[in-house]
Order: structure tokens, then sequence, then C-alpha cells
């Protein structure tokens, strides 16, 4: 059994993280990262088969593409403290001729990353190509991706959700970060998406709902019931329902944190609110 414990120290710790490297350089984007920190500490410690050593290829092991990838704090906090890189490379964050740049990529060659991403709408694309590949090398091993809401208003999300669907791609499972809100403002008052379930099913997806993807042990639960969804001639979809800026009070449930740094002050508060657990960098 997984200990929530261990797991909600672990997401405690990579909030505190989120908000130092953003702060050091004041730029890059806390708002989505703490958001979605306990999906990115339960998925790489308890959902995702990995291996001990990294290689691009990744044969033999679940792999992890991250679409909306702004959100490169929460991601480089939780792929260090996997052990895919020395947590002190923190401190990089964003400063130049580092690997840790404000969008991922992967000419620096960090461990962990296998595609570059910041351009909106093209993780669909990318996952499937690698699923597919999966398939043809005969790697019964998943593919993962994350994905903002905002994004979905990007063309080519679509154009890849057809084919997935088409195509019977059923070892993917693709994740949508519902916050509800996006870089202008809440998504229903930017571009409105009506229903993103019905959108998936109809084009021929499994959707499966976290309503909850704040919380450690029903993240577990949802997406084990994702993976078992798998293989069956479906791709699947999960509604990560999520709080923009969660756990720090004054970043929650607005826009405005989306790509603002915190200041000195807006710092010592947010720190004051994830008791460091594991060791600050």
């Amino acid at each position: 059994m997984p200990n929530t414990q261990q797991l909600q120290d672990l997401t405690t710790q990579v909030r505190r993280d989120i908000l130092r490297m953003v702060h050091k350089v004041n730029s890059g984007h806390p708002g989505g990262s703490l958001g979605c920190a306990e999906f990115f500490v339960s998925l790489y410690q308890e959902i995702m088969e990995r291996n001990d050593s990294f290689d691009m290829d990744g044969i033999g092991e679940d792999l992890f593409f991250l679409s909306n990838g702004h959100i490169s704090p929460v991601f480089y906090s939780v792929l260090a403290r996997s052990g895919y890189f020395p947590v002190d490379e923190l401190n990089t964050f964003r400063l130049i001729d580092s690997r840790l740049q404000g969008h991922p990529t992967t000419h620096e060659g960090l461990p962990g990353v296998r595609v570059a991403s910041g351009s909106l709408g093209q993780g669909f694309s990318v996952a499937l190509g690698a699923a597919e590949t999966k398939k043809l090398n005969n790697d019964n091993h998943l593919v993962y991706s994350l994905h903002g809401d905002g994004e979905l208003q990007e063309g080519q999300n679509w154009e890849g959700i057809m084919y997935a669907a088409a195509n019977n791609v059923d070892n993917i499972i693709s994740t949508i970060d519902l916050n509800g809100q996006q870089i202008d403002g809440a998504t229903d008052d930017v571009l409105p998406m009506g229903s993103v379930r019905a959108k998936f099913e109809a084009f021929g997806w499994t959707v499966v709902d976290i309503e909850n993807g704040n919380d450690i042990d029903a993240i577990l639960k949802g997406m084990a019931e994702a993976k078992s969804l798998t293989g069956k001639g479906k791709p699947v979809c999960v509604l990560l329902k999520t709080v923009m800026g969660n756990g720090v009070d004054f970043m929650m449930h607005t826009h405005a944190w989306h790509g603002k740094a915190p200041n000195d002050e807006q710092l010592a508060i947010g720190l004051s609110q994830n008791t460091e657990t594991l060791g600050d960098y």
C-alpha cells in the first residue's frame, strides 16, 4: 500500500521548491505548478513503472509527456526528487546555460525530459506517436500525458484526439488539468469549452473523473481505474479537477499567478504555509 503521508510530505516539499525557484529569478509559472503537485508526485512515485536509469527510448517502462510545458517548476522538482538529477540543480532554474529552462528542452540532455514543450497543443501528437511506437515494439507499457484545459482551445489537440480513437490507441492515458484558469482569466470567460467529458466521449475516448485532483488518495484511485481501462480498444482520458495555486492561500482560485513570481514577503507567506519536510535544496 502506498504511504500517503510520505507522498504528502514530498508534495509539500515540492511546493517549497516551486516557490523558491520562481522567486529567485522573478520569473516562471507557479499557479499551475502548485495545482499539479499532488498529481506529479503520485505519478512518479506510485503510478508509473520507471526504469532506474534514464534513456530517451524508454523501452520497457511507462513514458510521460508534459504538454503544458510552462508548469516546468513542478516537473523539474519532482524529477529531481525522484532521482533523475541532483536536487541542488533546481537552484539553476531559468538561468543562462542551465539545463532547467523555463520550458523543458531536450538539447541539454536533462534526464527525465523526452520532448521539448511549451508551444501549446502539440502534446497529444507526441504522446500518440510514442504510444504507437510501443505497440510496434511489442512493449506493453503505457504512455501518460498532461494537458491544460485552456490548452484544449488549440485545434491540433482535436486532430490527435480524433486520430487516437480512430486507430484504437488504447495504451495511452491523457490527463486534463481542469483548473478553470488560463493566462487571460477563467477559461469560461476566455473561450468556453462546454463539457470536456462530452467532447472526449463524442470523439471515442473512455473518460475517468477525479473530482478532487489535489487529494493524493483520489488521484491514486482514479489513475488505477484509468489504467484498468487501457487495452480495451479506446484511449483513456482523465479529467483532473485541481485548484490553481493550491497550497498557497493567496494564489488559489485565480489566474493572477499563472505566470507571476512572488516577491520576498509573498514568498515568506507561501513557505510558512508549506513546512519544510525533506530539506530545501
